[in-house]
């Protein structure tokens, strides 16, 4: 059995803040893949389901995000689990927008819900960090994660999450980097070898090219001179 915990806010004012991309990618999650509907337990909600031969609960703490190691350790406590059994979506400021990394015990670099988490089971937990990029300066870093994605990050943010979903089962099983690969394969497709349909500038499909017709050299008029004509030009 796995744990999947998402990082985030309770409530509809906190649903679509930076900070709360960890409860998406967790209502992602159990949407495409048939879960339970969620139902509160373990001072938080949670959803159950299975990713290929795997057993997995999701779990989203509702104790704000200062306080995420009680809900997270409430969860273990019950099914008897253990930090290799954890795996925590969470924000990632040091991440390029978009970006998905994954990492193995460590630091919380900061980030309060990883760092409630630590000090409840330890670090030795899994952790896939979520890009969401810098404002630029640590004073605005609170202001920044507390608010909405803004219109320009929803189509990375759409795709990032169809990546997690595509590849999540994997991630269950243990295969790390194929779920890296499904992610990146929604995040960043490889382009395409053969010639583009629409390259920049041209407008509709690429024009077939057009064959030249084959020269008709005209017939000879025929001659209508007279033997004995014929025979004077010679010898003119």
């Amino acid at each position: 059995m796995k744990l999947f915990t998402g990082l985030g806010n309770p409530g509809a004012k906190y649903a679509g803040n930076r900070h709360n991309i960890g409860f998406m990618a967790l209502d992602r999650i159990a949407a495409d893949h048939g879960f339970s509907p969620w139902r509160k337990a373990f001072q938080g909600e949670i959803s159950e389901g299975r990713l290929g031969s795997e057993k997995v609960i999701l779990l989203k703490p509702s104790t704000f995000m200062n306080l995420s190691g009680q809900s997270v350790q409430a969860a273990m406590t019950f099914y008897k689990l253990g930090p290799d059994d954890l795996t925590v979506f969470h924000d990632e400021l040091d991440l390029a927008p978009g970006k998905c990394r994954l990492k193995a015990g460590g630091g919380h670099a900061g980030h309060n819900g990883l760092r409630s988490i630590s000090g409840h089971i330890g670090e030795a937990y899994g952790r896939v960090r979520l890009g969401i990029g810098h404002p630029g300066h640590k004073d605005a870093v609170a202001h920044y994660v507390l608010h909405d994605f803004s219109k320009a990050d929803q189509d990375w943010l759409e795709d990032l999450m169809r990546g997690i979903s595509d590849g999540i089962a994997a991630l269950a099983a243990g295969e790390g980097q194929k779920f890296l690969n499904a992610v990146s394969l929604r995040t960043a497709p490889p382009r395409s070898s053969k010639p583009a349909e629409d390259a920049p500038g041209r407008k509709g499909p690429r024009a077939a090219p057009v064959k030249a017709e084959p020269v008709v050299k005209p017939e000879a008029a025929p001659d209508e001179r007279s033997a004995m004509q014929k025979l004077l030009d010679k010898f003119r």
